[in-house]
């Protein structure tokens, strides 16, 4: 069952400066509907996951599934310097509690975009989107390759699975789902606080081998440590799947969240790093998870938001 709404472009408006000619445009003015029935241009491809369910059942504040909107809310307006097409196709809700077919769903999607040469950008929703955009990436893969699991977030999110997937559990059933095709999991998350995991997810992430950094040990100072880490952890894969959740930020420069960082780590971090994963030509999706508008102040969120989407899209 497809749980995607039709595209709406109304939401694509903004400033317009005819004075400057071509040089101003802004992304409401590029961002084309993606053509279900045959074949665009290769491009981004932007999939909203209108969905908090996950955050629901993680006894977390849900909200998060008003993100995509607002976050293309604020990125129709943010300005244009991209080279290559965007297509916005549509967002997927789950507003009936059937979060395996809403997984069903977004896999589908990613990984039909990923045939047709596209880099899937899912907006979030909370951060079972995971499970949902590794399907999809593994479907289209077919068990080609060494996927990489690239997290920047403050939790770990490899609870176990017990009657029901959450926000919580995504990279947990994603090892699972490794162990039962027979491919490795390979996974780095990046910006851990360690109070906001326990010591029994901490023995998990050590049993399954994760690769993880300390939000603590993020700083500017550390970066060249941190780029040669990416560097050695990249080189093991043949394809990467970068994920992030909002939290990992400053709750001052991030509080539309459902938790919000204590500590958190800057975008004069991230953004080096993202770059960095971008350079390596292995990134073929990506996903925001967590923003939550209602928590939100002053739309702070979702410009950080919005800017993230314009650094994953470069």
């Amino acid at each position: 069952m497809d749980k995607f709404s039709p595209v709406d472009m109304s939401v694509w408006q903004g400033r317009q400066d005819p004075e400057d000619g071509e040089l101003a445009l802004r992304w409401h003015d590029k961002v084309q509907p993606w053509p279900q029935a045959g074949r665009a241009a290769p491009g981004v491809a932007l999939v909203g996951f209108a969905c908090d369910e996950g955050v629901r059942r993680n006894k977390g504040r849900v909200g998060a599934a008003g993100a995509p909107l607002a976050v293309r809310k604020l990125l129709a307006n943010t300005a244009w310097h991209l080279g290559r097409p965007v297509y916005d196709s549509g967002d997927l809700c789950c507003d009936d509690g059937d979060l395996d077919t809403a997984h069903g769903s977004l896999a589908e999607r990613v990984a039909r975009l990923l045939d047709e040469g596209h880099f899937p950008l899912v907006l979030g929703g909370g951060h079972e989107v995971a499970f949902g955009s590794w399907s999809g990436l593994n479907l289209h893969l077919g068990g080609r390759g060494r996927v990489g699991i690239i997290n920047f977030d403050a939790h770990f999110d490899l609870r176990m699975k017990l009657e029901q997937a959450s926000s919580g559990t995504p990279f947990f059933q994603i090892a699972e789902q490794c162990a039962a095709q027979g491919s490795p999991f390979t996974y780095a998350c990046l910006g851990v606080a360690e109070t906001a995991n326990t010591r029994a997810l901490f023995a998990r992430a050590e049993a399954l081998g994760v690769w993880h950094v300390l939000d603590e040990a993020m700083t500017p100072a550390e970066l060249p440590a941190l780029l040669s880490g990416l560097d050695a952890f990249i080189a093991r894969c043949d394809h990467l799947y970068l994920t992030i959740d909002l939290d990992v930020l400053p709750a001052a420069v991030m509080p539309g969240v459902s938790a919000p960082a204590a500590r958190g780590v800057e975008l004069a971090v991230i953004e080096p790093l993202i770059a960095h994963i971008r350079a390596s030509g292995k990134l073929r999706l990506a996903d925001l998870a967590e923003y939550n508008p209602s928590l939100d102040q002053d739309n702070r969120s979702a410009r950080v938001a919005a800017r993230l989407v314009h650094q994953l899209t470069k």
